[in-house]
Formats: C-alpha cells, sequence, structure tokens
C-alpha cells in the first residue's frame, strides 16, 4: 500500500505555486506592455518628483546637524535639536514667521473668495462664446512669470510711474512710494495674487458647478426663485464641499508664502516688512551658508503645514463635512 505524500512545511514552492507566480508575473508583463505608451507618458513627472521631491528629503538630516563644507555630510557632528531651539529664540525668525503668517491669511482672506465670485459670474453667463473668451482672459495671467508680472508692477507704481504721474497731474498729489513703503508690501503682494491667480482658481469651481443637476434650477424657477435666491440654496451648497477641500490644502501652505514673488519685490526698505520664511531660508542657507539652521526652519515650516491639514480634516469631519482623506 502506497503511503500519500503530503507537502512538508517550510519545503520549496511545488510546480503549481511556482506556475501560478508565473502566470501573476506574466499578466503584469503584458498589462505593463499593453500599457508601455501610458507608461512612458508619465515616467517624466515620475522622474521629476523622485530627483527634485524625495532624493533631497536626505538633505533634512543637515537640521540636526553642525554641518560644515569641509567636514562633508558625514563627517559633520550631530547637533540634536539644537537649531529647532534657535527658531524660537531667534527674533528675527519670529517676525519672519508673522510676516509669512500675515501675508497667508490675507491671501486666504481676499484672494481665495474672488475665486469663487468669478467662477459664480461666468457660471451665470448664456452666451457660450462670450463665455469662453472671458475665461480666455482671466487665465492669461497664470501663465505670466512672476518676473513679468513684478516688472508691470514697477512700470505701473515706481515713483515715475504710470500711476503717479496720473495723480500728479490729476490731483497734484506727491508721488506715493509703493515699491519701498513697508506699509504697501502686503497689500501689493495681495492685489498681485488677485490679478495672476484668481483667474485660474476659477477651473476647480466652474468644474463643480458643470455638475449642478439643470432640474434643481428649473425646480426653483417654478417655486418663484430669484436668481440670487437660486445661487444661495443650490449653487453655494454645491460647492460646499469643494470649498472645504480647497481650502483645507490651503492651510497646508499656510507657512509658505511663494519665493519668487516675495524675493522680487524685496528691497531695502521693505525688508522688515517682507522677509518670509522662503527668503528667510534663501537669505541663511545660501547668502550666509548656515546651512543647517536654513534647513532646521524649512523642516519646521514643513511639519506646521502637515499638522494645520490634519487638524483640518478631523475639524471638517467633525462637523459632518467630507474631509480630504
Amino acid at each position: 500500500m502506497e503511503l500519500e505524500q503530503k507537502p512538508i512545511k517550510g519545503s520549496s514552492p511545488s510546480a503549481k505555486e511556482k506556475t501560478i507566480a508565473n502566470s501573476r508575473w506574466g499578466r503584469t508583463k503584458r498589462k505593463m506592455w499593453n500599457d508601455r505608451y501610458l507608461i512612458l507618458l508619465i515616467m517624466p513627472g515620475i522622474l521629476f518628483f523622485l530627483v527634485y521631491r524625495y532624493i533631497p528629503m536626505a538633505g533634512l538630516l543637515l537640521a540636526f546637524k553642525d554641518y560644515s563644507p569641509f567636514r562633508g555630510f558625514a563627517d559633520s557632528p550631530w547637533a540634536g535639536l539644537k537649531y529647532f531651539y534657535l527658531i524660537f529664540e531667534d527674533k528675527e525668525v519670529i517676525r519672519v514667521i508673522w510676516n509669512t503668517l500675515q501675508i497667508s491669511m490675507l491671501q486666504i482672506i481676499f484672494a481665495f473668495p474672488i475665486s469663487i465670485i468669478l467662477a459664480l459670474m461666468l457660471n451665470e453667463l448664456r452666451n457660450q462664446f462670450f463665455k469662453r473668451f472671458l475665461q480666455s482672459i482671466v487665465y492669461l495671467p497664470h501663465f505670466l512669470s512672476w518676473v513679468v508680472v513684478i516688472g508691470i508692477t514697477v512700470i505701473f507704481l515706481r515713483s515715475e510711474g504710470l500711476v503717479n504721474n496720473f495723480l500728479s497731474g490729476a490731483f497734484g498729489m506727491e508721488a506715493i512710494p509703493f515699491l519701498t513703503d513697508p506699509g504697501w508690501f502686503k497689500p501689493l503682494i495681495v492685489l498681485q495674487i488677485i490679478w495672476k491667480e484668481s483667474g485660474w482658481g476659477t477651473i476647480i469651481f466652474l468644474a463643480a458647478l458643470s455638475g449642478i443637476s439643470p432640474h434643481l434650477y428649473e425646480a426653483a424657477v417654478m417655486d418663484g426663485a430669484s436668481r440670487w435666491r437660486q445661487i444661495w440654496h443650490i449653487t453655494l451648497p454645491a460647492l460646499k464641499s469643494t470649498i472645504i477641500i480647497l481650502l483645507i490644502l490651503r492651510l497646508g501652505t499656510v507657512m509658505d508664502s511663494g519665493f519668487e514673488q516675495i524675493f522680487l519685490m524685496l528691497n531695502p526698505f521693505n525688508m522688515e516688512s517682507g522677509n518670509v520664511l522662503d527668503t528667510f531660508v534663501y537669505f541663511k542657507g545660501i547668502q550666509q551658508a548656515n546651512y543647517s539652521f536654513a534647513t532646521a526652519v524649512g523642516l519646521f515650516k514643513g511639519i506646521v503645514g502637515l499638522v494645520l491639514v490634519v487638524l483640518a480634516n478631523r475639524l471638517a469631519k467633525r462637523f459632518g463635512e467630507e474631509g480630504l482623506y
């Protein structure tokens, strides 16, 4: 009588298991081959994030070291949390954080609602040709670089610029130092953001508005609701989840005021009012070669953004709204 041999636990995989594994790998290879053009299409994006986002994360270790270019990365001694303590002891850092928060909050309060208002106005247009024409006009500034935007600002607002020449000729006013007066720095930054990015910000809201059923508006018309009532009771509630998600994402960048725009607008006269975390990291890390302290400030900025996103997401869910995740 022959005894049936049972596979011993821990032994090599059976022929059946090998066949299954090979068939799975074969299906994966076939899928990859069938989608080879899509994979090639997405590869530049993957390489971009790999090279410019993930690999540089290794440099975050500089925040915990007394880094010296002469000693190198590996031989520089560990400093622990020394530079994180310095963030709260340095009065200049506190002032820079305050400037950053002020500019970010002004952008949220004034620039963010403009995109919603523009989207509502464009959505009310019935002439499709005119609607597309206006959309092209309001989208256009987004594609201009900050160098061009700042150049336009200087042409209009310098002491001998168009605005001051008009005020002087029409009202006999003295030239207003828009570009050097610290009090004008933050309003100008917000106005530039509104002009450049508000139109582009309408895209997401217009996409959300396109998903509203026309039957809701038809029912509102039958009930005698005016256009304002329709916007208040149908359109805005439909945008609520989109607004909440975008606000949560915006809170994640509250410590990021935008390096290029701020850097190009800075000068010795408005430095105290306009220096933000991004430019501070540049001045400390690149110009003064204080790499460890600059890295600690940059890491602190990222941690604050992450915490704000998590807290805002939990708060939204607690009130019964859709969160980010």
